[in-house]
């Protein structure tokens, strides 16, 4: 019996590139002044970025509702296929209760698993279920095995503005400006399904350096899925970070893998974030 694996859109994975995976991809809607899109089908993260900048108010994101997922299951299994569905974090979505009502309909042939996480983080755990089934693993084992791994996921950036936090409410108007006029880089972390402010520093060097430093605590399992993540349209801060930061994996890779960040969580950090996502030692 295959196992087909089901991922949202909050992963950034898009729709060109969950087909060259062999996944199935399930968008979120985002809404902009002028209208409503598909993350990762007509809403390119490129083009997210464009429209971001030029928005006076922050766009809209919509979770995923069981009707849509109940289409996409009936689909799925059609073939006597068995699913394994992975979610945005449920402390930042309701988008897995919907799934898990959904699942509830199909006699166990669809299983849904809460990532934890978002953006790189919950590509990550895809990219692990990937492998699992390419060693052959049934469904149950899969979902055993990502539950088992998944808290050791860490996702960790320097965001580059305060603007997009204050405009999301996160901070007030005043801690943005003083943050602007200081030079003050916020490190954030997705951490127990949550994204958290675990650090601060003035400006790029010692933000990057407080970075590596949360990093190299933790450690990077370099046996399992990880990459940097960038927001914006321009990738040459990440590509500095990645020369600048060589040591934490010169002697283990020859290429760091490398992914944008799309619009869930582009939406409150802005572009010009610079970040690392992999599994903790």
């Amino acid at each position: 019996m295959a196992v087909k694996i089901l991922i949202d859109s909050a992963s950034d994975i898009d729709l060109d590139e969950a087909n060259e995976l062999g996944i199935e991809l399930i968008p979120m809607k985002i809404t902009f002044e002028d209208g409503e899109f598909s993350d990762g089908v007509d809403l390119s993260h490129k083009k997210f970025f464009e429209k971001l900048v030029e928005s006076t108010a922050l766009p809209r994101t919509s979770l995923i509702n069981e009707f849509r997922f109940e289409e996409e299951f009936q689909k799925l299994t059609a073939d006597g296929s068995e699913v394994i569905a992975i979610t945005l974090s449920s402390k930042l979505s309701g988008t897995y209760k919907c799934a898990c009502k959904a699942a509830e309909k199909f006699g166990g042939r669809v299983k849904v698993v809460d990532s934890l996480n978002a953006s790189a983080g919950e590509r990550l755990l895809c990219e692990y279920a990937l492998r699992l089934r390419e060693e052959g693993k049934s469904a149950d084992e899969i979902v055993k095995e990502l539950d088992s791994q998944k808290h050791r996921i860490l996702v960790l950036a320097v965001l580059d503005t305060l603007l997009y936090l204050k405009k999301g409410g996160r901070i007030s108007a005043m801690a943005a400006f003083a943050g602007a006029m200081l030079s003050v880089k916020p490190v954030i972390g997705v951490m127990g399904g949550e994204v958290k402010l675990v650090g601060k520093a003035m400006g790029s060097k010692k933000s990057n350096n407080l970075l590596n430093k949360f990093v190299e605590e933790k450690g990077i399992d370099f046996n399992m899925p990880h990459c940097v993540i960038w927001s914006g349209l321009d990738d040459s801060l990440m590509k500095k970070y990645v020369s600048d930061s060589a040591a934490l994996w010169q002697e283990h890779i020859s290429e760091v893998p490398a992914y944008m960040i799309g619009s869930t969580i582009g939406t409150h950090i802005g572009p010009g974030a610079v970040g690392v996502a992999f599994f903790a030692k």
